[in-house]
C-alpha cells in the first residue's frame, strides 16, 4: 500500500515493473537449474498477485550453458559459473522484458582500460540481437556506469562510456529493434554526496555528462513522437531519421 496515496502497489499506475531480485546468482549450482526453478516459481507468483504490471528478473546478463556459442561475449570465464543463463532465464512464462547490466570496471578490470569500450559495444549488440531474434522481447540495460574510484578514472572516459551505451540504444530504437532503454547508475541530487559509492553523478557538478543525458532524452522523445506505436513493440518502420537524430543541436 502506498501510504501517501492509499493505492495498493498492484494497482499503482506509477509503477513500471517488478524486479524479482537485483543481480541474482546461484554459485552453488553452475548448471543454472536452481535459479531457473526459482525464477519460474516467482514470476508466476508475482503475476498471480499483480497481472497488470510488467515483470523482469534483474539479471546481469551473463550467458550460460543453454547457449555455449554466446559465452564468448561474457566478460570472463567466471561469469559462466554463477548459475545464471541470460537466454534460458528470460524464456520463463511471466517475464516480460530482458534485463542486463553493464559494469566493465567490475568484470574486466578495475583500472580504466581501452578494452572497456569495445566490450560494452559487443555486450550490448549481442543482447539486443538475442532479445530480438531469440526472445522476441525488449531488453533494458537496467544499470550501467563507471566508478570514480577506479584507477585511471576521468570524467571524459565516463562521458565516452555513457555515449557508447546511449548510441547503441538509439540505433536499435531507430530500427524498431529490441533495445528498450538504459538506466544510468546513478544520479544524485546535491547534498547527498556522502552516500556516493563511486558511481554517483551530481548533475550540477557534471555539465558535460548532463548535456549527454539531456540530448539522449531529446532524441528518444523526438523519435517516439513520430512513431504511431500501433504495431509490435518494435515498429520496424522504414522512416529514416538519420538526418537529425545525431544532430547535436536537436
Amino acid at each position: 500500500m502506498n501510504t501517501l496515496t492509499n493505492v495498493t502497489y498492484k494497482d499503482d499506475p506509477t509503477i513500471f515493473a517488478w524486479e524479482l531480485m537485483n543481480e541474482p546468482r546461484c554459485v552453488s549450482d553452475p548448471t543454472g537449474d536452481k535459479l531457473q526453478a526459482w525464477i519460474e516459481e516467482m514470476a508466476v507468483y508475482i503475476k498471480s498477485i499483480d497481472p497488470k504490471h510488467l515483470v523482469e528478473i534483474g539479471l546481469e546478463g551473463f550467458y550460460g550453458p543453454s547457449t555455449p556459442n554466446r559465452v564468448q561475449f561474457n566478460p570472463n570465464t567466471y561469469a559462466q559459473q554463477v548459475g545464471t543463463d541470460f537466454t534460458r532465464n528470460h524464456q520463463v512464462l511471466g517475464i516480460d522484458f530482458a534485463s542486463v547490466h553493464i559494469y566493465a570496471d567490475s568484470w574486466i578490470s578495475q583500472e580504466i582500460s581501452e578494452a572497456h569500450i569495445p566490450f560494452v559495444k559487443s555486450w550490448m549488440e549481442a543482447h539486443i540481437e538475442d532479445a530480438e531474434n531469440v526472445l522476441n522481447m525488449p531488453v533494458v540495460f537496467g544499470e550501467f556506469g563507471v566508478s570514480s574510484k577506479d584507477p585511471g578514472y576521468n570524467s571524459s572516459f565516463r562521458d565516452t562510456l555513457i555515449g557508447t551505451v546511449y548510441k547503441a540504444v538509439l540505433d536499435s530504437t531507430k530500427k524498431g529493434g529490441s533495445g528498450g532503454g538504459s538506466l544510468l547508475w546513478q544520479l544524485f541530487p546535491e547534498g547527498t554526496d556522502y552516500m556516493d559509492d563511486g558511481y554517483a553523478i551530481v548533475i550540477s557538478n557534471s555539465p558535460s555528462t548532463s548535456n549527454i543525458i539531456s540530448l539522449q532524452s531529446t532524441r528518444l522523445a523526438t523519435f517516439n513522437s513520430l512513431c504511431s506505436w500501433k504495431c509490435h513493440w518494435g515498429c520496424k518502420k522504414k522512416h529514416t531519421l538519420e538526418t537529425f537524430m545525431y544532430h547535436d543541436d536537436l
